[in-house]
């Protein structure tokens, strides 16, 4: 009887994918959600990076891919340099990916299965990766719907600079590597433009959490 009742607990909890581009505003949309909601938020680029840390379960993987001229003095990885290695190199990437995304997945089930049990109904999981360039859904294990945060380019370049100080140059070279607007459209359960005013988006949110 109380498996029963167990599985219909972890039925009723919301796992929502949330995806978007570059200064498209997922992190103010997830605060949104745990503030008014008290939503569970994971974000997948987070794991990634403590999985990494020394003593986890990444570590020496990572390590043998990169060779130890990425590790510092204290151990940890330089993930500047890095991040400069497989930005020009699709290949290595993928190898990175390989070893990451599965451990991420593990360590996602086990904070949500965690959580569940502590009343938490809904759970969002952010990710810009979510969705490949096919337009294939990635990590979906995770989740049960997904939401695509969209934003005017204008909106987005004008919030890149004023919050990263990013050039012209940069933001269209991260864009350039990204998937494509629609894409997302046709691969999301949803859509959130959040080009407007903040009290618009949250109009959205919450119609789509009262469904």
């Amino acid at each position: 009887m109380m498996q029963n009742k167990e599985r219909v607990i972890k039925e009723e909890v919301r796992r929502i994918g949330v995806t978007g581009g570059v200064g498209s505003g997922k992190s103010e949309v997830l605060h949104y959600i745990q503030e008014k909601y008290g939503a569970l938020v994971l974000r997948t680029d987070d794991l990634a990076k403590e999985l990494m840390d020394p003593g986890e379960v990444c570590y020496e993987e990572v390590r043998a891919l990169f060779g130890p001229e990425i590790v510092r003095e204290d151990g940890t990885f330089d993930r500047a340099g890095i991040a400069a290695k497989v930005f020009s190199d699709p290949v290595l990437l993928g190898k990175l990916n390989e070893i990451t995304h599965p451990a991420v997945l593990k360590r996602t089930e086990e904070l949500i299965c965690s959580a569940e049990k502590q009343g938490t109904r809904i759970v969002c999981i952010e990710s810009a990766l979510f969705v490949d360039a096919n337009g294939n859904k990635i990590g979906n294990e995770s989740y049960r719907e997904l939401w695509y945060v969209y934003t005017d380019m204008d909106v987005r370049r004008k919030r890149l600079k004023a919050s990263r100080g990013y050039s012209d140059e940069k933001i269209s070279s991260i864009m350039a590597n990204q998937v494509s607007d629609d894409i997302l459209r046709r691969c999301c359960d949803a859509v959130i433009d959040n080009s407007g005013e903040f009290s618009d988006t949250m109009r959205q949110i919450d119609g789509l959490l009262a469904l």
